[in-house]
């Protein structure tokens, strides 16, 4: 078995003519035009994917080489004129708000900035034909119907730009949030959604309830929609079951109290209340208040078992018997690694009581 490759015919002489005639200054650098790729340099033009790099760049993303990661002949990137077209806060909303424009125009621009002298309505059109059932369609469209779906699937449904949204897909509320900062560190997670509720769903709020007023077609069931949607967000912020977020590698006093996501955990398992939240009508099943859910996340028992923990920190592992909140653990280990179940606030708070009381103890 380990001579067959040695076995195999090769004419080095040739090949290193080819080599030589093909590359006569040497192996070209690494290079990938691959949006899921670290090498990839963050660009919209000459991307696999334009559309879908320039949304990322529009949302403040930015791919590892120009976060100062570097490669074997790869070097780490400066700037490239781009970031002047990123969002401060990570939240693009598809309507006009807060004296933004939509995001359709702020994406034109974008894309215009990127591809210079080639940018062009034929150029648009032809990005927009390359999207799967788009040709023809505008950007306003697409953004809509099409890009969280293709973004999920282009990243291996574990999207780092979210769409929530209301449930009116003509004329509703719509707004794609940098999911790194929605789940930022030191608060900035809490922050980012609470931007999304007070000024930007707010602000729309705003405006619906002046049309409604004003006697505007449509204008009831935008504020009912609307409304529906800020309810359901302030119950993400909140985190009551089954909103919550369960880390099961975490013990019981260092699970999150509200909307206070650890971007190490994984979009998995933060996504969840946002998939658990509701649409007032409209939507996709299973999907919440996303445009559509990421395919195959699932938060089933998990293979393999854990090692013996304390039933204290990890009632979870001990002897589950079904009862998905705030189950206190059976009398036998079994380290099963279960991942839908949830816990009230009630009962992390007494949990973080009580390992402070601990950790007193020991100090004492």
């Amino acid at each position: 078995m380990n001579h067959t490759l040695i076995k195999v015919p090769f004419d080095l002489a040739h090949w290193r003519n080819v080599a030589g005639e093909k590359y006569p200054s040497g192996l070209p650098k690494p290079h990938s035009n691959d949006s899921t790729q670290w090498l990839f340099n963050g660009y919209p033009k000459g991307a696999d994917r334009p559309l879908q790099v320039a949304v990322g760049r529009l949302l403040g993303y930015r791919w590892p080489r120009e976060t100062g990661s570097a490669f074997p002949d790869c070097p780490a990137l400066g700037p490239d004129g781009l970031e002047k077209f990123e969002d401060d806060d990570g939240i693009v909303c598809l309507p006009a708000l807060k004296g933004e424009a939509p995001a359709a125009a702020r994406l034109r621009d974008v894309l215009a900035a990127a591809f210079g002298k080639d940018w062009s309505a034929a150029k648009q059109a032809e990005l927009l034909a390359q999207q799967s059932g788009f040709a023809g369609s505008t950007l306003e469209d697409w953004l809509q119907d099409g890009f969280f779906e293709q973004h999920c699937e282009l990243f291996h449904q574990r999207p780092f730009v979210w769409h929530v949204w209301d449930g009116i897909r003509k004329g509703g509320f719509s707004a794609l949030v940098n999911y790194h900062k929605l789940a930022g560190p030191d608060g900035q997670g809490r922050r980012t959604l609470e931007a999304l509720i007070y000024s930007y769903l707010g602000d729309w709020i705003t405006q619906q309830r002046a049309a409604q007023k004003a006697g505007a077609e449509g204008a009831d069931a935008r504020v009912a929609a609307a409304e529906h949607l800020k309810a359901q967000l302030l119950k993400i912020l909140e985190g009551s079951p089954p909103y919550d977020i369960f880390i099961r590698w975490k013990p019981l006093h260092e699970q999150a109290i509200g909307w206070e996501p650890d971007i190490n955990d994984g979009v998995r398992l933060n996504i969840r209340p946002f998939v658990a939240a509701s649409l007032l009508k409209g939507g996709r099943a299973g999907a919440g208040v996303l445009r559509a859910k990421p395919k195959g996340i699932k938060w089933e028992k998990d293979r393999g078992t854990e090692p013996e923990r304390s039933k204290d920190s990890y009632p979870w592992f001990w002897s589950w018997d079904g009862k998905t909140e705030d189950f206190e653990g059976g009398r036998k280990f079994d380290g099963c690694r279960w991942n839908d179940l949830h816990y009230s606030k009630d009962a992390k708070k007494k949990a973080r009581d009580r390992a402070k009381t601990h950790r007193k103890g020991e100090v004492a």
